[in-house]
């Protein structure tokens, strides 16, 4: 490819100076002029945050639906299929179940889609239904005496039972392949499934010639090919499950059959909004995405008041939102069936209304202070039911909480002191409904579907359940010390050093089809500058703005810093909400010197910046399809980018 693959490097190379230009003109339209500064020195300025919570207006529904409508497109495309074979057949039981093919076929491969339960399956073939011969897995690497590598038909008299077929955890709701050795003419089918529990269903097989190509042995009275139209012409994963999505619809599914959870290492509630979606349209790919998908859409619309709320201006509402829906990392995370998605929603949700609670001034009346508090305690707790991520965010909650309180108390109007004690009782009461039993409630029903498959729904065994789950939860998140080749710790989510790869295809030479989790690198790098910034806005200069948006980052990230069990990169998914506002913030304090400076050209470009380069890597994204030196000259930006 000669020097042309070293064009990769101006990429990065331009976003970085481009971020550091505006940085340095930014830190450059902060100082105070020289008159300023030889003025005597003003008096300090007291923290508050109290102020004016901007309302929305007529010309703020355009951008909002307009942004919405357009990331909603690009995120539903290629989302999945809506059909994947949905008529199972256990054998669970363990009987030998013999089925009769419509036509005599030669067959080099099997395909074959797996539905609930986990175990294997003996397979045996024949042509007369006398004779028979069974799968056999041959295990002749001399490395690792366990590993599968290759298939191959044997009597099954000189061997004994095999069952070669397996299905296991991660080959759940996925197609799975079977290539023969020694192919051979197939009449009679005999399969004696092995549970591991009671379990053990298998939705559809499909058989391939010697030339690769599917037969077609449509039978509607036989379930394992009555649904042989939706065999695809590929394992990908729009027919297919991958990476933890082996876990979550699973257990989502589960809830619905009244199952008892293979997947307990996070609290339910998650897989329960996962599962509407699966009752809409089935256990499909598509089925599983969609909530999430849908929740991702979602928060832009919220993203957008709530930062209206925050500026009080349409144009960087605008930005902001348009800089969510620009992030890679919000894209491809919502489009995967895990639960990142619902702990980012309503973290979002309860930070936009305890910022509502704080900027009502002092002296506010209880029943106008309820509302928000009462909502704010209410996502918290929903949310905190969906991931424990979501109960790292509540450690800044509550620091905004307490400090808001304080300041509320420390200014109240010396007209009505003699109100502020009663105030205080009622609303430190209503906080512990609102922020401890609420949500201590909410947490407790969502492990309804556990009681009801254990059999007993009463209260003392819903909360034993409750219990007894937080208990593996911890000791299983603290074991989790494995290696994976995509694994990242915090410092290398800060800078974008290592994207975690979800999925990739090379089978057809010269192309490459993958998508991996990570953050656009305006909003990443930017971000970051910008926090730094509230940072010191916050603490220095007293803005109770910028002290809102630090120590809500710092509340998502610190945790981190002293978890020892194997983290990714999308672990960093909440703190991408901070480095949004963080950003805006920035383009806010530009906006305040509006007379001075010209700053919405500054705002457009970094805002533009972001969705340039959404488009340069959407493929990266989404999983379409694109030339390897496309990845080579385009998108690996540095060696641990893996495209």
């Amino acid at each position: 490819m000669g020097p042309i693959r070293y064009i990769v490097y101006l990429f990065p190379v331009l976003t970085v100076a481009a971020l550091f230009y505006f940085f340095a003109w930014y830190i450059q339209t902060q100082r105070q002029p020289l008159a300023q500064q030889l003025a005597p020195a003003p008096v300090k300025k007291r923290l508050s945050f109290a102020g004016t919570c901007h309302p929305m207006v007529k010309k703020d529904a355009i951008p909002l639906l307009i942004i919405t409508a357009i990331y909603a497109v690009t995120a539903f495309a290629h989302l999945g299929d809506t059909e994947t074979p949905q008529s199972p057949r256990d054998f669970g039981d363990e009987t030998a179940q013999t089925f009769v093919l419509s036509e005599e076929v030669q067959v080099s491969k099997i395909w074959y889609f797996s539905g609930l339960g986990t175990g294997k399956y003996q397979i045996e073939i024949s042509t007369d239904g006398v004779n028979w011969l069974s799968l056999w897995q041959r295990k002749d690497d001399p490395e690792d005496a366990s590993k599968v590598t290759g298939y191959y038909w044997a009597d099954p008299a000189g061997y004994g039972a095999s069952y070669a077929m397996t299905q296991n955890y991660n080959q759940l709701f996925k197609w799975n392949e079977i290539v023969i050795d020694n192919p051979q003419y197939i009449r009679y089918l005999r399969i004696t499934g092995q549970a591991n529990k009671e379990l053990l269903e298998l939705d559809e097989l499909a058989f391939f010639d010697m030339d690769g190509n599917f037969v077609d042995l449509s039978d509607a009275t036989n379930p394992l090919f009555d649904e042989q139209t939706l065999v695809p012409e590929a394992i990908t994963y729009m027919n297919s499950a991958y990476f933890d999505e082996i876990y979550h619809p699973r257990t989502a599914y589960e809830h619905i059959r009244g199952v008892y959870p293979y997947e307990i290492t996070h609290p339910p509630l998650g897989k329960l909004i996962m599962s509407i979606g699966i009752r809409l349209f089935g256990m499909t790919p598509f089925g599983w995405r969609f909530m999430g998908t849908l929740f991702g859409v979602g928060m832009l619309p919220l993203l957008y008041v709530f930062l209206k709320n925050l500026f009080g201006r349409t144009s960087i509402a605008t930005c902001g939102t348009i800089l969510l829906a620009a992030d890679f990392m919000h894209l491809t995370q919502t489009r995967l069936a895990t639960i990142d998605t619902y702990a980012f929603f309503f973290i979002l949700l309860m930070y936009w209304f305890m910022y509502r609670w704080l900027v009502l001034p002092a002296g506010t009346s209880f029943k106008t202070c309820a509302l928000p508090l009462f909502l704010s305690g209410l996502f918290w707790g929903i949310g905190a039911a969906s991931k424990w991520t979501v109960i790292y965010g509540c450690t800044g909650l509550v620091v905004l909480y307490f400090l808001g309180l304080v300041l509320k108390l420390r200014q109240w109007p010396e007209e009505s002191r003699h109100e502020r004690v009663g105030w205080t009782v009622k609303i430190l009461a209503f906080s512990v409904l609102v922020f401890a039993i609420i949500p201590a409630v909410i947490y407790t029903l969502s492990y309804l579907p556990y009681a009801a498959a254990s059999g007993d729904t009463s209260l003392r065994n819903l909360i034993h359940e409750m219990w007894e789950n937080q208990k593996y939860m911890l000791s299983y998140h603290q074991g989790v010390t494995d290696t994976h080749p995509y694994s990242s710790r915090w410092y290398q989510w800060l800078l974008d050093i290592r994207p975690i790869l979800y999925y990739m295809d090379n089978s057809v030479s010269g192309v490459t089809t993958r998508f991996a989790a990570f953050v656009n690198p305006v909003v990443c790098w930017g971000g970051l500058l910008a926090i730094l910034a509230c940072g010191f806005h916050g603490i220095v200069r007293r803005s109770g703005r910028a002290l809102f948006i630090f120590i809500g980052y710092l509340a998502q990230l610190v945790p981190w810093l002293f978890i020892g069990r194997i983290t990714f990169a999308y672990h960093y998914f909440p703190s991408v909400l901070f480095l949004i506002l963080a950003l805006c913030y920035v383009f806010h304090t530009l906006a305040q010197k509006e007379e001075l400076i010209r700053w919405k050209p500054a705002m457009y470009a970094v805002t533009g910046g972001a969705v340039a380069l959404y488009a340069l890597f959407y493929p990266v994204l989404v999983g379409i399809t694109y030339p390897t030196w496309y990845g080579t000259c385009v998108l690996r930006w540095f060696p641990s980018w893996p495209f």
